[in-house]
């Protein structure tokens, strides 16, 4: 089965193109919008620190967490 676009992607290239999806973006990914491979413990560890911050309301380094992670909105995927 074809893997499909990732979302933040397709988002971001509909962004850049006055917010209509690209027709060149189709159901199955392309090399510019095929995932990017995350270790899934930096995700976690991420999404752990963010909701903890809204919950605490005290600084656990969220942004620090999310910046370790590929922008899956303009790094370039080779």
């Amino acid at each position: 089965m074809a893997k499909q676009p990732e979302a933040l992607a397709t988002f971001a290239a509909s962004a850049k193109n006055a917010g209509k999806k690209p027709k060149d973006i189709g159901l199955e990914a392309t090399p510019e919008t095929k995932g990017i491979p995350t270790d899934s413990r930096k995700k976690d560890e991420a999404a752990r620190k963010v909701l903890r911050e809204g919950v605490l309301h005290e600084d656990q380094a969220a942004d620090e967490a999310i910046d370790a992670l590929p922008d899956r909105t303009r790094t370039k995927k080779t």
